[in-house]
């Protein structure tokens, strides 16, 4: 069986670094404050993410059929981190996009 948490979240990486390369061109890539904030989003995501999912005393059970099992700091699906920087890239994406957007291409 094919780990459908692990296929969505790479399908979903994919798809967000296509649609910036090819579509919205915002070049949140280009800069060091995108990089930062995805650093400083993804040290949160350790923390909450960590606490929710440790084996020891999960709040969160993944099925293990659905995901590689592999787990990073805290005992975090590595998934995790792909699906939060799809989410957070699509987000900073959308929102430069817009604030690139002259006047007359807004209204």
């Amino acid at each position: 069986m094919i780990p459908e948490y692990t296929v969505m979240t790479v399908l979903g990486m994919i798809m967000v670094v296509g649609l910036e390369l090819l579509v919205f061109r915002s070049g949140i890539f280009r800069r060091a404050k995108y990089w930062a904030a995805l650093a400083i989003c993804l040290g949160f995501q350790c923390l909450v993410d960590g606490w929710l999912t440790k084996l020891s005393d999960p709040i969160v059970i993944y099925n293990p059929d659905m995901f590689l099992g592999i787990r990073v700091p805290f005992d975090i699906p590595i998934e995790d981190f792909g699906f939060g920087f799809a989410m957070i890239t699509a987000v900073l994406m959308l929102w430069q996009w817009n604030l690139n957007r002259t006047p007359e291409e807004a209204e």
